[in-house]
């Protein structure tokens, strides 16, 4: 079993939380984290997540997810299956300190706007 516990308005437990569906669209993400309370990492995330999961009562539940909701739940299912933002960067120079974040990137925001996913070529 595992769980996810988030407070967004209210307390809210996802039991077993799974992604069952991402949208066409990703977004880079300046992620920060408990794990590492000083560093900043550039990440890309699905912009739109459904995700199933089952609460309190055992109810199972789908829910749609966008933006900075769905990063935080990409970011919270991740811990559950060991993977960490720093297992993540994307792009020239993706760390940096909340220090420098703050005086060289804040005025961007922590939020890239969404862009058509590009599917790696196979060959």
């Amino acid at each position: 079993m595992s769980i996810v516990y988030v407070e967004i308005d209210r307390p809210w437990v996802l039991i077993n939380p799974e992604i069952v569906d991402v949208g066409t669209e990703d977004f880079a993400v300046w992620d920060d984290c408990f794990s590492f309370p000083d560093l900043m990492v550039r990440v890309q995330r699905a912009f739109h997540v459904s995700v199933r999961y089952q609460d309190l009562r055992g109810k199972i539940h789908t829910v749609e997810l966008d933006g900075d909701i769905a990063e935080l739940i990409q970011h919270e299912i991740d811990h559950l299956e060991g993977v960490l933002a720093v297992d993540r960067p994307v792009g020239l120079d993706p760390f940096c300190l909340r220090e420098e974040w703050n005086q060289h990137y804040s005025f961007l925001g922590r939020y890239g706007s969404p862009t058509a996913r590009v599917e790696p070529v196979s060959t």
